[in-house]
C-alpha cells in the first residue's frame, strides 16, 4: 500500500513524546502526528488527548524524501460545512443606486453620503512625516542613552 498525501488511514498510537505521537500505519510504516495537528484547540500535553494503543484516524499531510510521514488527526475529522452568508443586496436607500453610479459621485463623498469637505486645520502629509521623524529620533536617542551602560564588558562604557 503506497502512502500518498491526502489519504485517510487508520493507525495505532505506538509512542508519545512532548512534541507529538507516533502512529503505526499498515505494513509497519510509522508516521508522526505533531502536537499542533492533534486537536483544533490548544494541546498542552499530548497525554491528555492520546494514549499508547489508541486507534486513530489520520490524514497524511506530507511525505518527505527521507521517508518521514507527517500525519494529522484534526484534518482527518470531517467538519460540517459552515453556512455561508448570502451576498448582500445593492443599497436602495440612495437615489440612483450607489454613489459611483451618479455623475461626480463616489469619489468625492465619504461613507455618510455627505459631500467631502477638507478640514482646514488638518496637517499635511509632509508635516506628519516630519513630526514622525522627529519623534522617532527622540525615541532612538533615549534608547541609546538607556542601553549604553547596560552592555557587557566589566562596566566600561563603549565610545
Amino acid at each position: 500500500m503506497s502512502i500518498e498525501v491526502g489519504t485517510k488511514l487508520e493507525g495505532k498510537v505506538t509512542g508519545i513524546t512532548h512534541f507529538g505521537a507516533f502512529v503505526d500505519l499498515s505494513g509497519g510504516v510509522t508516521g508522526l502526528v505533531h502536537i499542533s495537528e492533534i486537536a483544533d484547540n490548544y494541546v498542552k500535553d499530548v497525554n491528555d488527548h492520546l494514549k499508547i494503543g489508541d486507534t486513530v484516524t489520520v490524514k497524511v499531510i506530507n511525505v518527505d524524501k527521507d521517508g518521514k510521514i507527517g500525519l494529522s488527526i484534526k484534518q482527518a475529522v470531517d467538519k460540517p460545512v459552515e453556512a455561508t452568508r448570502p451576498p448582500r443586496a445593492p443599497r436602495t436607500d440612495r437615489p440612483g443606486g450607489r454613489d459611483g453610479d451618479r455623475p461626480g459621485g463616489g469619489f468625492n463623498r465619504d461613507r455618510g453620503g455627505r459631500p467631502f469637505k477638507p478640514q482646514p486645520n488638518k496637517a499635511s502629509f509632509e508635516d506628519k512625516v516630519s513630526r514622525f521623524l522627529k519623534d522617532s529620533e527622540e525615541r532612538i536617542s533615549s534608547l541609546k542613552k538607556n542601553t549604553e551602560g547596560k552592555r557587557g564588558g566589566r562596566g566600561a562604557k563603549r565610545m
